[in-house]
């Protein structure tokens, strides 16, 4: 099983790119987020025929938004309310195997590192708190998180970890809470896993390098992660089952994320 996560920055805009890829990597499940359209924009019958008929879709006019879309039906789909705002930030789908698989875009949070005086701020770590809960009771079942979490937890997830303490997606409160999360929920961070954690490992590079590449300023904030009954399968390929496809990010009209893949291991 082959499953791609990729931050896509509007769907309409850049569904170009995505076909592309569909048909150079050919995952059998990709799921996006910030597609920033309603359920009904969603190009849907493009993704059909490309062999992806399956979808689930949960839109936003305009912001955020995510979506699953795969070469296999679902056997059920899901939407979790995340601190209520009606933001369309999650969406699950439970494969014909019994695996539910989660689709997240947690909130950017703003510039201020201060929820006091940032609400975009505090909804990112009542957001972070209540994924927490939501999977503290989960680990015994087979559960996959993907998708932009917008924190980049450890020293090399980010291009300088001195340079960016002070800086949203880096700050010790976020990484505190987010490891907290995977702690509830006891789940394995499978690129971590793969790449050792003194090795620099980014998905995300702004737009305003001139030369992202030769900059190469990235932060790792698209994740990849299981429970215990998953673990073996997701890391059975070892480090060649895992691609950042980093040359997505020269393309024409990129996202500034580049797609995560992961190829599980046989059940």
């Amino acid at each position: 099983m082959r499953i791609t996560t990729w931050n896509i920055n509007s769907i309409r805009s850049r569904m170009g790119i995505v076909e592309r890829f569909l048909q150079e990597v050919q995952p059998d499940i990709l799921c996006l987020q910030e597609i920033k359209c309603l359920n009904d924009q969603f190009p849907s019958k493009l993704f059909t025929k490309l062999g992806y008929e399956h979808q689930a879709i949960n839109g936003q006019k305009a912001y955020h938004g995510v979506a699953t879309v795969a070469r296999a039906p679902f056997v059920k789909t899901s939407i979790h309310d995340f601190c209520g705002r009606g933001d369309a930030r999650h969406i699950s789908v439970t494969l014909e195997n019994g695996t539910i698989l989660h689709n997240f875009y947690v909130p950017a949070g703003g510039d201020d590192p201060d929820p006091i005086t940032n609400d975009k701020f505090a909804h990112k770590l009542a957001f972070v708190d209540e994924m927490a809960q939501f999977f503290s009771r989960k680990s015994k079942q087979s559960h996959i998180i993907v998708g932009d979490l917008n924190i980049a937890p450890l020293e090399h997830d980010v291009w300088s970890h001195k340079q960016l303490l002070k800086v949203v997606s880096h700050t010790p409160v976020e990484v505190e809470k987010l490891q907290l999360l995977m702690k509830k929920g006891k789940f394995v961070d499978v690129m971590r896993r793969l790449v050792p954690e003194d090795e620099k490992l980014y998905t995300w590079w702004s737009y305003r390098a001139k030369d992202w590449r030769a900059s190469n300023r990235g932060r790792r904030l698209d994740h990849i992660w299981v429970t215990p009954p998953l673990e073996a399968r997701a890391v059975a390929g070892g480090r060649p089952a895992l691609h950042i496809h980093d040359g997505a990010r020269d393309w024409v009209k990129p996202s500034d994320h580049a797609p995560v893949t992961l190829d599980f291991g046989p059940a």
